[in-house]
């Protein structure tokens, strides 16, 4: 049972739950299920976290790998150069090929760079705001099982 699973188990109990009359809304849960259901959460929270940190490693690797294909590009590009400019005949026009593939090479880097950094921050803002969205949740229930909880002692 993911994060969300279990929110939405809350929500359910909280819709099902007696509403106090004259109480402004305040119903009666069970605490236990409710404890059981933030004791899931807080088994569970690790494995987002977890993920959040699979996402980082990730977006490394995807820059690491686009380094290297650029490197790997680039040095072919050199390559290829220094045999074209050893025939004499072809002079120009190896330089000029030499020029594009760098280019190429360059551009395909900076795109490759800034699809993973934007796939990265896209990823990180979700686990973030799935994370502050059920830590929120957790917050608010606990206070309504605390407020029930006061108003059921009274």
């Amino acid at each position: 049972m993911n994060i969300d699973d279990i929110l939405d188990a809350m929500d359910e109990m909280l819709d099902r739950a007696w509403n106090l009359p004259l109480t402004g809304g305040r119903c009666v849960v069970d605490a236990e299920k409710v404890r059981d259901l933030i004791d899931d959460i807080r088994l569970n929270m690790p494995a987002e976290i977890k993920q959040a940190k699979q996402i980082v490693a990730d977006r490394a690797d995807i820059i690491s790998v686009a380094k290297k294909e650029a490197e790997d590009i680039v040095r072919k590009a050199e390559d290829h150069a220094k045999v074209l400019v050893e025939q004499e005949e072809i002079t120009k026009q190896a330089q000029a090929r030499a020029t594009e593939i760098l280019s190429q090479a360059q551009i395909k880097s900076r795109e490759m760079r800034q699809a993973s950094q934007e796939f990265a921050e896209t990823m990180l803002k979700s686990t973030e705001e799935t994370l502050s969205k059920a830590l929120g949740d957790v917050r608010s229930t606990c206070q309504a099982v605390k407020s029930s909880s006061r108003n059921f002692q009274k």
